[in-house]
C-alpha cells in the first residue's frame, strides 16, 4: 500500500523560499513518478512539478519554471519541492501524488496515489 506524506509547509513574506518534502512508503523499486500540485479555495487541483524516481527526469508547469525545483530527497523514495521567490498567489495546499510511470502531462486524474497536504501561506 503506496502512503505519502508531505512536510515542511508553513508561513512566510513574500519573496521568501520554503521546502517541502515527501515521504513515499510502499513504493517498490522501479519506474514510479512522483510529482506536486497545488490547489487554492475555490479552485481546482494545479501541477507544479513531477519527478521519474529512476532517471530523475522532471517537468514543470509553465507557471512555476524557474522559481521552483523538484528533486529526490537524500531519503530513500523521497521528493523536495525548493519554492523561491514565493508570493501571496503561490498560497496554497501543496500535494505530494505518486503514479507507477510517469504520465505524459501533469494532470491530477493521472495520479493514483496522494497525500494529505501541506498547507503554503504567503503574506505580501
Amino acid at each position: 500500500q503506496v502512503q505519502l506524506v508531505e512536510s515542511g509547509g508553513g508561513s512566510v513574506q513574500a519573496g521568501g523560499s520554503l521546502s517541502l518534502s515527501c515521504q513515499a512508503s510502499g513504493i517498490t523499486r522501479g519506474n514510479w513518478c512522483m510529482g506536486w500540485f497545488r490547489q487554492t479555495p475555490g479552485k481546482e487541483r494545479d501541477g507544479v512539478a513531477k519527478i521519474n524516481t529512476e532517471d530523475g527526469t522532471t517537468y514543470y508547469a509553465d507557471s512555476f519554471q524557474g522559481r521552483f525545483t523538484i528533486s529526490q530527497g537524500n531519503g530513500q523514495n523521497t521528493i523536495v519541492l525548493q519554492m523561491n521567490t514565493l508570493s501571496p498567489e503561490d498560497t496554497g495546499m501543496y500535494y505530494c501524488a505518486a503514479e507507477r510511470y510517469c504520465p505524459f502531462y501533469l494532470k491530477p486524474g493521472d495520479f493514483h496515489y496522494w497525500g494529505q497536504g501541506t498547507q503554503v501561506t504567503v503574506s505580501a
